[in-house]
């Protein structure tokens, strides 16, 4: 049955008019981040220090540089290769009888220049056996499902995985940018136990970054995840920190502070911020990201950047050893706005990946028909749950 409108019109219109009345607000709150932004960029050190020593529930970019630092649009070389993955899956399905999953991951490699190519795959894969199907502790005792958050990490990791692979095929001497959609940074293994992550993250994830780092020693990679339209507020948390008029923050006492003077940039997000301190085409400073599940990632932890794309505003993360090379982090800049130009505002090799890597509705319907009839030709004892028949049952 679709959406009743009519019934949500009038919260509609007030929803839209309590928006407009606070844009002036809004507006404020941006300009003073602004003019914070560039206040505290002579005093780094002192800012850093802060930082370090305060304790927030709320995470707070480290500044690497001068705050507001702007980099103009570097040149791109004539000839390039420009390497994207994606991925979707289909989770366990506790009401059908096949305990399986379905991973589908893309590659694009395109090659720009004067021989230009296109080659773009797609690399579908069923797990069923046990060892697929759930990570075991060190004694045995326990193990934990692959299926829902941990999936999707097991999802990002094969990606990476893809990613080093194709990178590898690179002709030495080339100027190639690896492309992820998304972030880098492993948050759907935050909360597991250190066997689930350890596995996932320094047995295999890590293991396919040091790859197409150790591919620099013959020629140019750079490594980046894009993040369209972010809603990161790490850069104006860092901001909020220096507003506070105490030697550091900690977020547990803020509800007894009198003055509040960091809540005049509350809810503002970091592109608001970089919308009114760059031009089209231009990069922000380099920040590292605070997540705590980075400490474990050596040469890989992650550092970000922000880009103006005349549409919009993206967060580009890079590893490391890309942020602190001038020649990577230039050639990351300068292909990821040549490939949103040629993209209409997105990234072509990350919309060709997606579109080969989707798996639609019909897919998983189709999937898990086909999986039914191969068990009834093979006589498997099948049979989905009530719960499933009904989806597919209209009673009235």
């Amino acid at each position: 049955m679709p959406l009743d409108f009519a019934a949500v019109m009038q919260q509609i219109t007030h929803m839209v008019t309590s928006l407009k009345s606070g844009r002036y607000e809004r507006l404020e709150k941006i300009n003073q981040s602004l003019q914070t932004l560039r206040q505290q960029s002579s005093q780094v050190d002192q800012l850093k220090k802060k930082i370090a020593l305060s304790k927030t529930t709320w995470l707070v970019a480290e500044p690497v540089e001068k705050l507001d630092n702007v980099y103009p649009l570097p040149t791109s070389h004539a000839d390039f290769y420009i390497l994207a993955t994606d991925g979707s899956h289909i989770d366990v399905d506790r009401h059908h009888s096949a305990r399986c999953y379905l991973i589908n991951i893309s590659s694009v490699l395109l090659k720009y220049g004067e021989k230009p190519d296109a080659v773009i795959t797609a690399e579908p894969r069923i797990y069923s056996d046990d060892a697929d199907l759930s990570i075991p502790s060190p004694d045995g005792i326990r193990e934990v499902p692959v299926e829902g958050n941990l999936l999707g990490a097991k999802r990002g990791v094969e990606e990476c995985r893809k990613l080093a692979e194709t990178a590898a095929k690179l002709p030495p001497a080339s100027h190639s940018l690896a492309l992820i959609d998304g972030t880098l940074i492993m948050w759907n293994l935050e909360g597991y136990q250190d066997f689930v992550s350890h596995l996932l993250l320094e047995e295999q994830y890590l293991v396919y970054l040091e790859k197409m780092r150790q591919l620099n020693q013959d020629r140019h990679l750079a490594l980046a995840s894009y993040i369209s339209y972010p809603r990161s507020m790490d850069v104006i948390n860092a901001l909020r920190v220096a507003l506070c008029p105490r030697d550091y923050v900690d977020s547990d006492k803020c509800a007894a502070c009198k003055t509040r003077e960091c809540y005049a940039l509350s809810g503002i997000h970091d592109r608001e911020l970089f919308a009114n301190n760059l031009k089209p085409g231009e990069r922000s400073a380099v920040f590292i990201s605070p997540s705590r599940i980075l400490a474990r990632y050596g040469p890989h932890r992650v550092y970000f950047y922000y880009v103006n794309l005349e549409n919009e505003i993206a967060r580009v993360e890079v590893p490391m050893w890309v942020a602190l090379d001038k020649d990577l982090i230039d050639l990351s800049h300068a292909l990821i706005v040549d490939q949103c130009r040629r993209g209409q505002g997105y990234p072509v090799a990350l919309s060709e990946a997606h579109e080969k890597a989707v798996v639609t509705g019909a897919d998983r319907e189709n999937f898990w028909q086909i999986i039914e009839a191969s068990m009834v030709g093979e006589h498997l004892p099948t049979g989905d749950s009530a719960k499933s028949q009904s989806k597919r049952t209209r009673w009235i």
